[in-house]
């Protein structure tokens, strides 16, 4: 059966409303949930033992809980943050660069996040040999490719992105402090201003990107919920949701209503489009471009 995993939160959000959406996240039918700051070491509303007591109230839940490590590092504080994740010894981890690898290589299993960027089954395989028990597909990556790596995948769970805006690219500089006029180090925690992100336009007006502190992400939503047919064929393990501010607990009822089959992939889509925080894509899953949205076929 297809799981339903909730991503690590990208954006920036006041402590207590973080708190609140897990709460909410600890009623629907999720089965894993990510946890911890993936973005940016600044976002200090909540520290590692406030996510492990999430982590916490989840597991009691009967949730997976997974932490997530900064995909990023720049500082040696932030690889010490690394490292405690990496040695929490009660969670699994997902590591989302190569220094998370090495810490937890020989040790515990771990996840391996999306931004390992593993896109050929030598790859794959060697990344099951240091121990990861889970891979999570590039963004990018199109079915017809996800087939030949589920071929080779050997007793590696597979997970695949499929709600959410696309965490594109990360930076040393802060793209939403620059918005403001505003030095990197002294940011005045901008992001918090704008809890799904900041929408860029193009000088026709057209939505291009969303700038979410250091990390620069697709303006369209990525939306595979008219997919879950093709990925439950290609064996795909897992689907994961990534957290919006807005109509969360709804989009995950319609991705298990889809997934059990009491809806078709046409109803799903019509259903989740009016929950969506922009427009819909889904291009990288069928060979086009990221922002194209094309006809799922009927199943």
């Amino acid at each position: 059966m297809l799981k339903i995993a909730l991503g690590p939160l990208l954006y920036y959000w006041p402590r207590q409303t973080t708190f609140d959406f897990y709460e909410a996240m600890a009623q629907t039918s999720v089965d894993t949930v990510y946890l911890g700051e993936t973005v940016c070491s600044r976002r200090h509303e909540l520290r590692l033992a406030d996510w492990l007591q999430i982590a916490a109230l989840l597991r009691a839940r009967g949730k997976d809980v997974v932490l997530s490590t900064q995909t990023l590092l720049e500082s040696g504080a932030e690889v010490g943050t690394m490292h405690k994740i990496a040695a929490n010894g009660d969670y699994l981890v997902e590591a989302n660069d190569m220094g998370a690898v090495q810490s937890l290589t020989g040790k515990v299993p771990f996840v391996a996040g999306p931004h390992l960027n593993i896109y050929n089954v030598p790859t794959l395989q060697w990344m099951a040999g240091l121990g990861a028990s889970r891979w999570v597909m590039p963004l990018e990556m199109k079915q017809s490719d996800l087939a030949v790596m589920q071929a080779g995948r050997g007793t590696l769970q597979t997970e695949v992105f499929a709600y959410g805006r696309m965490p594109l690219a990360f930076s040393a500089r802060c793209f939403t402090a620059r918005h403001c006029n505003l030095p990197k180090d002294d940011c005045q925690f901008s992001c918090l201003a704008h809890p799904d992100g900041l929408m860029m336009k193009t000088r026709e007006s057209e939505e291009f990107l969303v700038l979410n502190g250091t990390q620069t992400q697709s303006a369209r939503v990525y939306n595979l919920i008219g997919a879950v047919g093709s990925m439950q064929a290609l064996g795909v393990d897992v689907v994961r949701l990534s957290p919006q501010s807005q109509n969360m607990a709804q989009v995950v009822a319609l991705f298990r209503a889809t997934i059990d089959g009491a809806l078709t992939p046409a109803q799903a889509v019509e259903r989740i489009t009016p929950l969506m925080p922009a427009q819909g894509c889904n291009g990288y899953w069928h060979g086009q471009p990221g922002l194209d949205l094309v006809a799922q076929p009927v199943q």
